[in-house]
């Protein structure tokens, strides 16, 4: 089976050279059918000599302006799926923070595990020297991660990730040109049922990863920006729900008002909520035939959900009833969040 090794890369320095030139004689020793592809992604003309030097020993792709690492790793993954028979791919970063060995390693990960990603996953312990800001960039991503889909991936914002070429149409498709393209294809991933495998690799920054071009303020927002989006959502249905709730608690009193008042609500508000999830947030190609039910056996899992919170909170811990439920709406907001994301509805298919 032929092995890819896809590197996108925007503004690299010398050491894009030495990894292709390590490479190169590495899968001379395999003897097998190879190809090392380079995605120059709009790189300013005096960064020409590197990609000429690094044609000598792959192919080089050109994007005319810089588009982003998303767009790179699917301007590559396109390139590879266009070529006849199967292969395994494995995207590495142009920095030199990927080992020769581990690339390797994660190719045979995944011509073993043809169904599977394979993500190369770095150790974040105590001796492994990472920098402050990826260190908690990451710590951040992984709970997020865990919380929204139920899946424990150590290091998510790993860029070195090997899959077989069955697998390039679904891990090509999920929008986002930029780093958030990375998050987005393990969400889609979780969401399509492909198996994420882990391998050890070896943990490399340099100096204090001056070369990453990662933005915080506005990659970090594009990483997130779904996540954002379903928040906003919810407060807006979460206004409407405490709005309505307020005025049946005018209606319905005693021991069951608060249950009645709290249900009565749900329900106008869940209506809101699944028309702006459907189309802004999910942005779900399917029909409401295939969302509507799943959202509305959702939607009661949730009101049961909250309506026992809010009770417990409410009647037996004495909490006032409209403060009450304010806490139970914050308590089910990722449980709603990772659900919907899921099981519901269907990802945006983007143009490639």
């Amino acid at each position: 089976m032929k092995y890819n090794i896809l590197i996108p890369a925007y503004k690299p320095d010398r050491t894009l050279i030495q990894t292709v030139t390590a490479l190169t004689e590495h899968l001379k020793d395999l003897g097998r059918p190879s190809e090392i592809i380079v995605v120059n992604d709009g790189s300013p003309w005096e960064y020409e000599e590197i990609f000429s030097s690094a044609e000598s020993m792959a192919t080089v792709l050109t994007h005319e302006t810089n588009k982003g690492k998303g767009a790179a790793l699917k301007t590559g993954m396109a390139y590879i799926s266009h070529q006849s028979g199967a292969s395994v791919t494995v995207t590495a970063d142009a920095d030199g923070q990927h080992l020769p060995l581990d690339i390797l390693n994660c190719l045979m990960a995944a011509e073993s595990a043809p169904d599977s990603l394979i993500l190369g996953t770095r150790s974040f312990g105590r001796g492994s020297r990472t920098p402050l800001k990826s260190l908690l960039g990451n710590r951040i991503t992984e709970g997020i991660f865990l919380i929204t889909t139920g899946k424990h991936v150590r290091d998510t914002q790993t860029g070195l990730r090997a899959f077989h070429s069955s697998l390039i149409p679904e891990l090509m498709s999920p929008e986002g040109s930029r780093y958030e393209f990375e998050m987005n294809q393990l969400l889609s991933a979780v969401k399509s049922g492909i198996p994420l495998r882990e391998v050890p690799i070896a943990t490399v920054y340099e100096g204090k990863n001056e070369s990453s071009h990662f933005n915080p303020l506005r990659d970090s927002f594009l990483i997130y920006r779904n996540l954002l989006k379903f928040a906003l959502s919810s407060v807006s249905s979460f206004i409407v729900d405490y709005i309505m709730f307020a005025f049946f608690s005018l209606f319905f009193t005693g021991t069951a008002g608060a249950a009645l008042s709290n249900v009565s609500a749900r329900i106008i508000s869940a209506a809101f909520n699944y028309e702006i999830n459907r189309d802004l947030v999910f942005r779900d190609m399917a029909s409401r035939s295939s969302s509507l039910p799943k959202y509305a056996a959702l939607a009661l899992m949730v009101i049961t959900i909250n309506t026992a919170i809010l009770y417990v909170l409410n009647m037996a811990l004495g909490i006032p009833l409209l403060i009450a439920k304010i806490l139970t709406e914050a308590l089910v907001f990722l449980f709603s969040w990772s659900m919907q994301n899921i099981f519901v509805f269907k990802k945006e298919v983007s143009s490639r």
